[in-house]
């Protein structure tokens, strides 16, 4: 049986006193809870102070994006060995907000889990439909898309060492959520894509939601049978909003 994940994506939010708040209100809240799994992906000035508050806790941390190349003269970007070194267990690839406000296009995206997987974190691979595609009858298809750009370049025992995450983007900080029913056929339609190349892959797969989980729904939305834990972003930065969602995961 899968074990939920759930992670706190905190996007460009974040001051040292109120991580430091906001972290150790998680640990205390989430210490006694070892039915699923936590992480929490924060900005890359705070992996530091996330590597050491959380050092050796149930609640393992990670970063929003990173660079395909490895090192070299590309300035203001971060190499997959950068996250490495402060123990980044995962990494964030291709959230809507990077495909719609940087135009990272689906090979861009390909290219950063490649490196985050060789680099030895699990890639938190981010697939969704906007309103309009959503209207249009064709969230399957631009799923299938983005989830190819993956699937097919490498294979799908890639993805035996990677997170999806389903995000309509429609849903993300607007308040709307896709019903547990909108959100289980999209998940289910991902694992059986990924079946048609390796059933047991697909079987084992972590598929998340992400578009405005709250601590009201997560129980309703965790329920469903291809649902497996949130990507969640304006309830991480709340201790007590993040840790009912944690709760729900039990």
């Amino acid at each position: 049986m899968r074990r939920k994940l759930v992670v706190g994506n905190w996007k460009m939010y974040g001051r040292l006193a109120r991580n430091q708040a906001l972290l150790q209100g998680v640990l205390d809240g989430v210490r006694e809870l070892r039915a699923a799994d936590y992480a929490v992906c924060v900005p890359y000035p705070y992996l530091s102070q996330a590597a050491t508050m959380l050092a050796g806790s149930n609640v393992a941390w990670g970063a929003q994006n990173l660079s395909p190349q490895e090192e070299g003269a590309f300035t203001g970007a971060v190499a997959p060995g950068m996250l490495v070194d402060f123990g980044c267990s995962y990494v964030i690839i291709g959230h809507s907000e990077r495909r719609g406000l940087f135009h990272e296009s689906n090979e861009i995206a390909a290219a950063k889990f490649e490196a985050a997987q060789k680099a030895g974190m699990k890639p938190i691979f981010c697939v969704g439909e906007t309103l309009a595609e959503r209207e249009s009858g064709i969230t399957e298809q631009v799923v299938a898309t983005q989830l190819d750009a993956v699937l097919v370049r490498f294979g799908a025992k890639a993805l035996s060492n990677a997170v999806i995450a389903y995000e309509p983007v429609w849903a993300i900080g607007t308040g709307k959520t896709a019903s547990p029913d909108q959100a289980q056929a999209v998940h289910a339609f991902i694992r059986q894509r990924v079946a048609a190349h390796d059933a047991a892959v697909a079987q084992g797969l972590c598929i998340l939601y992400g578009g405005s989980v709250k601590a009201s729904n997560a129980v309703e939305l965790f329920g469903m049978p291809d649902i497996d834990g949130g990507l969640i972003g304006g309830a991480s930065l709340v201790a007590d909003d993040f840790v009912a969602i944690c709760r729900a995961a039990q």
